[in-house]
């Protein structure tokens, strides 16, 4: 046979063994804008034979005319098992990523490791899980999950600064059935690792119908780190606020959002979104006690803000910490401490808010001047107070039931404003106007 016919017929068996998964990339990807790189790139089996395709492709592409890698597993060959060789070649692939600062989508479905590899295996996850962990800050990683994902690849899409969850993927540290058979249970594997089954994992986690609602996401989040600033009408006010201003209608604030993470803590919505055009990193608080899981969510989506230069903006109604003994007996002060080691390292514009209560540490760590906060303003109708209204009332007055005397006398917002610690108090239907002005002075 001759060189170029020998050429023809090699390609031709390594597309058909990731056909499955190369219509997957088709379906991400602007048509015909896939280029694969080290498709010839074997290892050898358990039984020595080639690994055709190495069960991963990779290569470049474009999405709605941004430029991409692509990662995806091909779990037709071995159950999409990692290899050392699958691993180096997608490391490989990130390397070039962060050379040439282009984000990364991962398309991923695994039962786990080659078994027949042993230590060298995990040699090479430990490789390319460090890999993907330096990229964070330098481009965006993306993981679509395409069914099953268990094990080292469950790591690596946990890695990721966003996971979409098509209906019936799950991401599971081990295999589902030996999860649930521990627990003496009998559940599907998104009855473990589905979406909405991962309410304590804390992962940016977004749920999708379909590839091409992966598709849309994943360009939404790219549009608000590639074009900070876009055009939008800078003069609106939202009357509705003025009726109520919980996190539902700060909604109404941005032009456009996409909530990361709703599955888990959802009393602590994080929302990346446009206000005024001007694209930020946004916390809303939706009567919040903190404990642990809710302060860690609110820190990992700091650090983003940081990573990827977004404005932080927190909308507060917050009660302090969690008087349980649970939360008292767990690392909620730890995760207060990483939160505040990272609210210091964000260069960019920060910006609080109270739009109800910010009582304590609920003050002190997301609205205070002292930690920060470039600009602090408060609603007219917002508390701000060492205590909750009834406890402070008896410590303040020495009586039970004067709560609403507290509110209106102790927990007025003047009396911050007075010690020079809010920037202004604002009557909520004008927010809009305010944040705007104050983004575009910050901005850099």
């Amino acid at each position: 046979m001759d060189k170029i016919s020998l050429l023809r017929s090699r390609k031709e068996a390594v597309k058909e063994a990731g056909r499955g998964v190369r219509a997957e990339i088709a379906a991400l990807c602007d048509e015909d804008s896939f280029v694969e790189l080290s498709a010839f790139s074997f290892s050898k089996g358990a039984d020595g034979e080639d690994a055709i395709g190495e069960g991963v492709v990779t290569g470049f592409a474009t999405i709605g005319g941004y430029p991409f890698y692509i990662v995806a597993q091909n779990f037709a060959l071995s159950y999409g098992g990692l290899s050392k060789g699958n691993c180096e070649k997608i490391a490989k692939t990130l390397s070039a990523a962060e050379k040439n600062g282009t984000p990364v989508v991962y398309l991923l479905e695994s039962h786990g490791v080659r078994v027949g590899e042993g230590v060298n295996v995990l040699e090479g996850i430990s490789t390319l899980l460090l890999k993907a962990t330096g990229l964070k800050g330098s481009v965006l990683q993306f993981a679509v999950l395409l069914g099953d994902v268990y094990g080292s690849s469950a790591a690596l899409a946990s890695v990721c600064d966003c996971v979409l969850f098509p209906k019936g993927s799950a991401l599971c540290l081990s295999s589902p059935l030996v999860l649930s058979a521990r627990e003496n249970q009998n559940l599907k594997a998104t009855e473990v690792g589905g979406y909405s089954a991962l309410k304590n994992a804390v992962l940016p986690a977004i749920e999708v119908s379909d590839m091409r609602e992966a598709t849309a996401k994943i360009l939404q989040i790219c549009d608000y780190v590639n074009l900070p600033v876009t055009d939008a009408e800078l003069n609106e006010t939202i009357p509705a606020l003025n009726g109520s201003a919980d996190a539902s209608a700060i909604k109404a604030l941005f032009e456009e959002s996409v909530e990361l993470g709703a599955n888990s803590c959802p009393e602590v919505k994080t929302v990346l979104g446009r206000i005024g055009g001007i694209a930020v990193a946004a916390v809303l608080f939706d009567h919040v006690a903190l404990n642990a899981q809710n302060v860690k969510k609110i820190r990992n989506f700091a650090e983003f803000a940081c990573c990827y230069g977004l404005p932080f903006v927190t909308f507060v109604d917050c009660v302090g910490v969690e008087n349980t003994l649970a939360v008292n007996d767990s690392a909620v002060l730890k995760e207060i401490a990483e939160y505040l080691s990272m609210l210091d390292a964000i260069d960019t514009a920060k910006i609080a808010v109270v739009t109800g209560k910010a009582v304590g540490l609920g003050y002190s760590l997301f609205a205070a001047k002292s930690v920060g906060f470039d600009y602090t303003y408060a609603l007219a109708t917002a508390q701000i107070s060492l205590f909750e209204s009834e406890t402070g009332a008896q410590i303040e007055f020495g009586e039970k039931g004067a709560s609403q005397k507290y509110a209106e006398e102790i927990a007025d917002p003047f009396r911050a404003a007075e010690g020079g610690y809010l920037d202004n108090i604002i009557e909520p239907q004008f927010l809009k106007q305010y944040l705007i002005a104050s983004l575009q002075t910050l901005a850099r």
